[in-house]
């Protein structure tokens, strides 16, 4: 992959293909999947045939082998046409699979990776707390060793966890405090927990106002067993793990803030030049085109950024900083965009039936998953010298 500005052959043929099978496959369902807060297996098992899942996984473990652009453009391409389609891949590649690619040993990867990339399974990254939310070291679900049995066993909740809940989730990379530091911090550990273990409760959420068609789960373990081998890398190494997991998932947040974005100047502009008030398109009226151009600009300026923090990857570069950058102003520019173009549609843009709408209300979730506005602002600060 070169640091350049336009696409090349492959990377534009690639996204021409995931545009048109969501606007194919997915643009007809999404309204009622929304409404009916329905996860749609069917279309997931579409997304796996099309090769979403497993896209920076060697070819070796049975992924697809990409490098990091085209799997944060295909994210881009379904966050156009709908946010819980894209959060399905977003999530299960970015904070699924990539934790057990790049942080489990070779048993592990040969076990479970490829049953992750056909989009006939799915995997949970069990981070967040009822009470360990920005605060990801307050974590109280704890896995206390039995030496008798020889296996961990592990107890507490998560919440918020997409892809954990669903009929094909096959399990859950899991914090757990495991001791204590010398200064009293909490020793935090990864686990691997498959779905159905005894002990493991899945639930899906319900009344979401975002992302209602993609799977979101709270998890309870009641005395869950894990064995030694299915720790996630070294013990205490724990926080580690799900911050370097937190960081490439940033940018597949950035590719849902781009995309949806996108989408929502798409609508917009499409409709400005349809609807007609005072003998002529809105689109000529200076107020609508200034907030088109507006959109436009940011839009451009996000990409920019968030495929900068690629490329940073991509090349081993230290990415961290753009990163959280891509995040933060990616999600700013969905919000935005989605805001304008809702108002640009009136009282059409508070209309179920258009997908105006729809953007508005998962814009929302961007903001606040995988690091908060304002958590990306600290992690800035911190990393150019505050």
């Amino acid at each position: 992959m070169g640091y350049e500005y336009f696409d090349s052959d492959e990377l534009k043929l690639l996204r021409e293909s995931v545009r048109n099978f969501a606007k194919a496959e997915i643009a007809p369902l999404a309204h009622d999947l929304d409404e009916k807060e329905q996860f749609s297996i069917p279309l997931t098992a579409k997304m796996g045939e099309m090769g979403f899942f497993g896209t920076v996984v060697p070819t070796k473990y049975g992924g697809q082998g990409m490098d990091y652009l085209s799997y944060i453009v295909v994210v881009e391409e379904l966050a156009r046409i709908d946010g819980s389609q894209a959060a399905t891949i977003a999530a299960h590649n970015s904070l699924g699979a990539a934790p057990l690619y790049y942080y489990g040993n070779d048993d592990q990867k040969k076990k479970y990776l490829p049953s992750l990339c056909d989009g006939r399974g799915l995997w949970g990254f069990g981070l967040t707390e009822p009470e360990a939310g920005s605060d990801a070291q307050a974590s109280k679900t704890n896995a206390v060793w039995n030496e008798s049995k020889k296996k961990w066993i592990l107890n507490g909740s998560k919440i918020w966890i997409t892809n954990s809940a669903s009929e094909i989730t096959k399990g859950i990379t899991v914090q757990a405090v495991t001791g204590r530091k010398s200064d009293g911090r909490p020793e935090l550990s990864c686990f691997i927990v498959e779905a159905g273990a005894p002990g493991l409760t899945a639930r899906a959420m319900k009344g979401k106002m975002m992302w209602r068609a993609s799977n979101t789960g709270e998890l309870y373990f009641d005395n869950v067993e894990v064995a030694p081998e299915n720790m996630l890398g070294e013990k205490g190494q724990g926080f580690k793990i799900m911050m370097e997991t937190l960081d490439n998932g940033r940018l597949s947040i950035g590719a849902m803030g781009l995309g949806l974005a996108k989408g929502a100047l798409e609508l917009t502009v499409k409709y400005a030049n349809e609807r007609k008030t005072f003998g002529q398109s809105i689109s000529k009226h200076q107020v609508v085109a200034f907030k088109i151009a507006e959109m436009a600009m940011r839009i451009e300026a996000a990409e920019g950024l968030l495929y900068k923090a690629c490329w940073l990857k991509q090349t081993n570069r230290p990415f961290s900083k753009v990163a959280a950058m891509a995040k933060l102003y990616c999600s700013e520019v969905a919000e935005y965009c989605a805001r304008e173009g809702q108002q640009t549609f009136g009282g059409y843009g508070l209309m179920k039936e258009y997908p105006i709408e729809r953007h508005y209300r998962d814009a929302a979730l961007l903001r606040i998953g995988e690091g908060t506005s304002e958590i990306q602002r600290l992690v800035i600060s911190r990393l150019v010298g505050c």
